[in-house]
């Protein structure tokens, strides 16, 4: 099975960029498809968008990312990366990325395999 982890968060002031990665191992991300999940405080984790392991793009779920986040796979480099440009301060959660073979998957119980979540925090 494949193992996923996360990087690249931290923080960042409105209005910035972050680019997070997902590193996967174990098997060839290639074989899946992954999704980008967040989870704020006291909320649920909730879809973002997800890539077909074809490389095409899941409709957005998550209206408020529309236009503002990206997804992409380099399966050379066995990565998945969420592009975040024009940050909010609602967009302060904790992301993950997950993976799974069944198609379409929007939802957490979609997805057997998860990283363990990168912290993006956005200051005013």
């Amino acid at each position: 099975q494949v193992q996923l982890v996360e990087s690249g968060g931290g923080l960042v002031q409105a209005g910035g960029s972050l680019r997070l990665n997902c590193a996967a191992s174990g098997r060839p991300v290639s074989s899946y498809n992954v999704g980008w999940f967040r989870q704020a405080p006291g909320k649920e984790r909730e879809f973002l968008l997800a890539i077909t392991k074809w490389s095409g793009v899941l409709p957005h779920y998550a209206d408020s990312v529309e236009g503002r986040f990206t997804i992409s796979r380099d399966n050379a480099k066995n990565t998945v990366s969420l592009q975040m440009n024009s940050l909010k301060l609602e967009d302060t959660a904790v992301y993950y990325c997950a993976a799974t073979s069944t198609f379409p998957a929007r939802s957490n119980g979609d997805y057997p395999f998860w990283g363990q979540g990168t912290q993006v925090t956005v200051s005013s």
